[in-house]
């Protein structure tokens, strides 16, 4: 086992896709099948950086947006270090969410170019796998909770869509497209096979750095 790192798995997709769900589930799997993994999400809400975030997603406060999409990539930096020692242990990082949410829901914002907003996230761990659970909107729309944070608007969701769309277009980073409409269980399934082969692939090679 000398060696083998985690790989880094990213759960991204518009609001209410699933994701938190099938990266709870994602860890429980692995683990039950013999693996190191544990979860990790964006924003991290318990930090000083956090709460503030946090507090804006409530909408109860009001921060520029410049501003908050710094604060954003810094509760993404200020985990690094931790993301780093659990990989290099040869734990597997389940992410719900990451980078390339925050360039996406800012990109969707007036006057904000996409290379703006990745630059403040150029050289975090590069994600070996990242499943973008796709649902139509009017689906999202549908489920529990929606309309309750900041961003879940319909209208800022399809402008936050085309702007992961035009991320994935990255060939650096490998992204696989996972129908969400279906059963928990066969996105669950679907999932689970291609993290297998991501961990098996990600055992050997070394943690690449985003967008660089």
């Amino acid at each position: 086992m000398a060696g083998r790192r985690g790989a880094l798995i990213v759960l991204e997709g518009v609001d209410r896709a699933g994701k938190s769900t099938q990266a709870r589930k994602l860890v429980a799997a692995l683990c039950a099948a013999g693996h190191r993994a544990e979860l990790l999400r964006f924003p991290e809400r318990s930090t000083e950086i956090g709460k503030l975030l946090s507090s804006y997603l409530e909408k109860k406060s009001e921060v520029e947006d410049h501003s908050v999409h710094l604060l954003f990539s810094a509760n993404r930096w200020e985990q690094v270090p931790l993301m780093r020692n659990k990989l290099q242990q040869g734990i597997t990082l389940v992410v719900d969410r990451y980078a390339f949410s925050g360039v996406a829901f800012t990109a969707a914002k007036e006057n904000f170019s996409l290379e703006w907003c990745k630059q403040p996230d150029v050289g975090l761990p590069r994600p070996d796998l990242v499943l973008f659970l796709q649902l139509q909107l009017v689906d999202a729309m549908r489920r529990g909770g929606f309309g309750q944070e900041r961003y879940e608007d319909k209208a800022f969701q399809e402008s936050a869509l085309r702007c992961f769309q035009q991320l994935m277009q990255e060939p650096s980073l490998d992204w696989k497209t996972v129908d969400a409409s279906r059963s928990i269980e066969d996105v669950h399934e679907e999932i689970c096979a291609l993290s297998e082969a991501t961990i098996q692939d990600a055992a050997h090679r070394p943690l690449g750095r985003l967008w660089m």
